[in-house]
């Protein structure tokens, strides 16, 4: 693609976002600039200050409130997944087609909120700690990402296509949350998702079966989901010779416990690679692969229709000795899985990891969690707006130019010809003011009347901390 392509792409995508965007589509698409041009910014406030944004400090929290309007409550939700959809159907125009198949992952992220008492719908959520012994526990909210993998080399920066960001909310599971975003990428007609191969890649915990038996009815879909070390998986059954007897039918064969290699068969295939590290050094990688295995599950979720293949890998060094202790075991669920080669699988599974960089990226450079309100609608209204900023981000790579600080000048990520996000994000600036806007310069309108005189707005509710439970939610006394 060459510079002139890219510019057009972009400028269309900005100019989509400035049409559907129902009120202060010029505030919100400086709020993008801005916030995807930050450098130095810590607050969302202080976006008012960058040189993209031309209006006043108050137009920061204005856009963000008029960021999406529902016209009445009860369709609120229906409305802001159809704004989502829109806004899918914009950026996956834009994305190069894939070789072989396209590359989908899903993860959640939190949204910590310790402090925030008049924040409605808080709970307890997972959050990762480097400490050992702490619990790895946060209060907040929980986000769910889908994003789409574009192909690329291995030395190339972990770029995402971010497509869809959704709260889960205290009555929800990560996992349906997650089913329900896959679900509404493959039925939708205008997109190529329904029809072509794709792969989508997870974590354990969407191993389980209720996230599996989800999607797997899906025929283009194949999910390939790490598992822990210590499930029971089962063999398919022989079939049945002559007529079958009395009783309930034979749905799962020998039991393959994933700790007891007694309980193994020879498997199905054995291939042998290297890998190199960023750093040089190269390992031996053993991937084996067997075929047709199921897992129990539910009778909402009858699993031994969806036979999947189980597959383990082991990194050897240069002596031949392990390099981790344990084996990382994968399967590979879906009617087309057998179009996904071994190789091609650990390899899908290792681009999982840039959905993590994403998020990093996002909370560390467009301040994904520094939002603080007390309305769970402009929360959710932010994290689009970050979505969206790093969406320009990406559109922008082919234009920026490296600008590597002195002591940056010999990193690895500056000799591959691909931007990152940081660097694309430091020479934003630069591109917009060659590109230009989509909105036309603020007109000052005068002073703004306030409030009336004694006018007193009052206290806001405090709302408890809602903890999940298996017998439903229940309010605990951190509310006060």
């Amino acid at each position: 693609m060459n510079i002139q392509e890219s510019i057009t792409q972009l400028k269309q995508f900005r100019q989509g976002l400035f049409e559907i965007f129902p009120k202060r589509a010029g505030a919100l698409t400086d709020l993008l600039d801005a916030l995807a041009n930050n450098t130095t910014a810590r607050s969302v406030v202080e976006l008012s200050l960058n040189p993209l944004f031309r209006y006043g400090y108050s137009s920061v929290y204005d856009g963000i409130d008029n960021f999406f309007e529902a016209t009445s409550t009860e369709v609120a939700s229906t409305e802001r997944r159809e704004q989502e959809q829109e806004i899918i159907r914009m950026i996956v125009p834009l994305v190069p087609m894939p070789q072989k198949f396209w590359l989908l992952g899903v993860d959640v992220t939190p949204e910590p909120r310790l402090f925030a008492r008049t924040l409605e719908d808080r709970t307890f959520v997972h959050q990762s700690t480097p400490i050992i012994g702490n619990k790895p526990i946060t209060i907040g909210h929980q986000y769910s990402g889908l994003v789409l993998f574009p192909e690329k080399e291995e030395t190339e920066p972990p770029w995402v296509v971010s497509l869809s960001m959704r709260r889960v909310t205290s009555r929800e599971v990560k996992t349906a949350v997650g089913a329900e975003q896959v679900k509404a990428l493959l039925e939708d007609k205008t997109l190529p998702f329904g029809d072509d191969l794709c792969v989508q890649v997870v974590d354990s915990a969407y191993s389980a079966v209720k996230f599996l038996g989800r999607v797997a009815p899906y025929n283009n879909l194949v999910t390939i989901a790490r598992i822990r070390g210590n499930r029971v998986l089962y063999r398919t059954p022989p079939p049945t010779e002559g007529k079958r007897s009395r009783g309930h039918p034979i749905w799962y064969g020998k039991r393959f416990d994933l700790k007891d290699p007694t309980t193994w068969d020879e498997p199905d295939e054995v291939v042998w690679t290297t890998c190199t590290t960023r750093g040089g050094k190269t390992y031996t990688v053993c991937i084996e692969r067997w075929d047709d295995m199921l897992m129990r599950g539910t009778r909402e979720f009858p699993m031994h229709k969806h036979p999947f293949s189980l597959i383990r890998i082991r990194v050897f060094d240069s002596d031949g000795k392990l390099v981790f202790k344990h084996p990382l075991w994968l399967i590979a669920i879906g009617s087309r899985r057998y179009e996904i080669s071994s190789l091609d699988s650990w390899k899908s599974y290792n681009r999982r990891y840039d959905i993590e960089h994403f998020f990093r990226f996002g909370k560390q450079r467009l301040l994904m969690t520094a939002f603080q309100t007390p309305d769970v609608e402009h929360e959710e209204n932010w994290w689009k707006i970050v979505q969206l900023a790093y969406l320009q981000l990406w559109l922008a790579r082919p234009l920026a130019e490296a600008m590597p600080r002195p002591w940056e000048r010999y990193l690895p990520q500056f000799k591959t010809g691909v931007a990152s996000p940081s660097v694309v994000q430091r020479d934003f600036g630069r591109i917009i003011r060659q590109i230009g806007k989509p909105a036309a310069p603020p007109k000052p309108r005068g002073k703004s009347q306030g409030r009336k005189k004694g006018e007193k707005p009052g206290c806001r509710k405090r709302h408890p901390v809602i903890r999940k439970g298996a017998k439903g939610s229940k309010k605990t006394k951190m509310s006060k």
